[in-house]
């Protein structure tokens, strides 16, 4: 099931994508806490403008280094251990929102990822009970100041600004992760292609090691890595991210 989160009029709401009428199913509230009772309205997709599809009422968990090459391209090893950082949610933004080059920054790399979506409340969760709180799936960008990233002690500052972490297009709620891979195209150029088969720590292992850092709380989003190939993006530009069960998040990239 594929559910948005749109506005359309003067009104923002969840919906259940219908492929076959291409139209929204307008749900009553948020499926993440009140469950899929429609109101008996659909939106056409066409006219409806799709959003973040969550916005985090407490973190974005990060994890870097979570694919071998990405790690080496960058003259490292893959850790042992999940590498967390976190992001602010401010930094969340959606489909076709810019992505806002910062003064402070001379260089802002892409990082298309697949993002999971907490569901429940969890903590000091097992490895194989860890897709009963996952709620669903979407894309991410991890942008990253890689310059103030090498020039800090931690990566909160590179990793933080306004719009670096893109959401979208949709939620999936049910997706088959060993047969998906991740792509980033810049300008329509294939910049990244990895199998999600290729993270070093899989989407259960974080989802454990991290619920035993800090309580993971409904619509908490935690970025899973980014595979080899990533590089800079400059005003006008245009980056499109692809995971074929989820959809393309799409984001033009403007100075500040």
């Amino acid at each position: 099931m594929k559910i948005a989160r749109f506005s359309h009029g003067e009104s923002i709401a969840f919906g259940v994508i219908d492929e076959e009428e291409h139209d929204l199913v307008v749900l009553k509230s948020d499926p993440m806490f009140a469950g899929y009772d429609p109101t008996g309205e659909r939106v056409p997709l066409a006219e409806a403008k799709l959003l973040a599809p969550v916005i985090p009422r407490s973190k974005v968990i990060g994890v870097g280094r979570n694919y071998r090459d990405h790690a080496a391209e960058f003259g490292n090893e893959a850790p042992a251990e999940p590498l967390l950082f976190l992001k602010p949610n401010t930094s969340v933004v959606g489909p076709n929102d810019a992505i806002v080059l910062p003064a402070l920054s001379s260089h802002v790399d892409f990082e298309g990822e697949l993002a999971v979506i907490i569901g429940s409340i969890a903590k000091n969760v097992r490895v194989e009970d860890a897709a009963s709180v996952v709620f669903g799936y979407t894309i991410a960008n991890d942008v990253t100041a890689r310059d103030l990233q090498k020039s800090d002690a931690q990566w909160t500052r590179a990793k933080g600004f306004d719009s670096f972490c893109p959401l979208g297009p949709v939620i999936e709620t049910d997706l088959d992760l060993a047969g998906e891979s991740v792509e980033t195209r810049v300008n329509g150029d294939l910049k990244q292609s990895g199998p999600l088969t290729d993270m070093v720590h899989s989407v259960a292992e974080i989802i454990a090691y991290a619920s035993a850092v800090f309580t993971l709380l409904p619509g908490d989003v935690i970025l899973t890595g980014t595979p080899a190939g990533v590089g800079p993006l400059a005003n006008g530009d245009s980056v499109a991210i692809t995971i074929p069960g989820i959809g393309t998040l799409t984001n033009p990239v403007r100075s500040a």
